[in-house]
């Protein structure tokens, strides 16, 4: 671990947020990770004499010419997988109402599934993204890669960024050639990618995490108060006890929200919402569990 690199108030941070998601996972996501996710293929198990039901097509001919007797190949499902962590951390994720921002819920969220893969002895990596890719760890068995993907997103610098989701999802295809498992967390704030993601759906299974927070719906009456667009980093006045501009802002996320899981959904990805605030253990468990139903 590159502990030598990083300021003593990030080590702790990261242990912090390393030592709390550890012990989450083994105690509510094991089990229910690993059922939720199936294996990436089929691996050869043994050679058995071939039984009435069997399949023609798995019988081992060199096996069956040799003994005299019909033997098939019997292959089990591979439980090993590869897990990628497609990250959002573009200016509106330094944002949040609740107890924290959306940047260390997606910290947190990245270290707890990160920690359940390997659990489960699965590799795991990590693409950082907003209007560029910024970071990019190829997938990695053990401890210490969790370690630097949670170093990755505390030590990410959050600026005037828009949202990308379209590049991200085209540098994973280039990538990552072989099936995985991926989690795209963002705030969704993008727009054009549907045709990359019903291609990166396809030929892995793809899981939507979408982060919002209820004060970009529910804005309180503070009077006239200075904003500043965290992506685009205008800044202006907002009027807060004008109940017609709050309610076009209501609408604007209600709709991103809207078409988020429409988008995902229709692309062929799995789609789960998450409140800053909400109990995402429990919204994680219960998301886990539908996949196995």
């Amino acid at each position: 671990m590159e502990e030598r690199n990083l300021v003593p108030e990030l080590i702790k941070k990261v242990k912090r947020i390393e030592l709390k998601t550890r012990r989450q996972s083994m105690d509510l996501l094991g089990g229910q990770y690993q059922s939720a996710f199936k294996g990436k293929g089929m691996s050869f198990s043994e050679v058995r004499k071939y039984q009435y039901g069997d399949e023609i097509r798995f019988i081992d001919w060199n096996v069956t010419a040799r003994t005299g007797i019909p033997h098939i190949k019997v292959f089990e499902e591979e439980r090993e997988l590869t897990v990628m962590m497609l990250l959002d951390l573009s200016g509106s994720m330094n944002f949040g109402s609740a107890e924290s921002f959306k940047l260390d819920r997606v910290a947190e969220l990245a270290a707890l599934l990160s920690f359940s893969a390997i659990q489960n002895n699965d590799k795991v990596g990590l693409i950082v993204f907003d209007d560029e890719i910024r970071e990019y760890l190829p997938p990695k068995k053990g401890r210490g890669q969790v370690f630097q993907i949670i170093k990755k997103v505390l030590s990410h610098k959050v600026g005037s960024r828009n949202t990308n989701i379209d590049l991200s999802l085209q540098y994973l295809l280039k990538v990552i050639k072989r099936r995985c498992v991926v989690f795209l967390i963002s705030d969704f704030v993008s727009s054009g990618y549907n045709k990359s993601l019903a291609i990166a759906a396809k030929k892995h299974d793809l899981v939507g995490i979408h982060l919002s927070d209820k004060l970009e719906r529910e804005i309180p009456d503070l009077g006239l108060i200075p904003v500043r667009d965290a992506e685009s980093g205008e800044k202006g006045w907002i009027d807060t006890s004008d109940k017609e501009g709050k309610g076009k802002l209501r609408e604007y996320f209600e709709q991103i929200q809207k078409d988020t899981a429409a988008n995902l959904l229709k692309g062929g990805a799995s789609h789960l919402s998450m409140e800053m605030g909400e109990n995402y253990l429990s919204l994680l468990n219960n998301f886990f569990k539908s996949r196995v139903k």
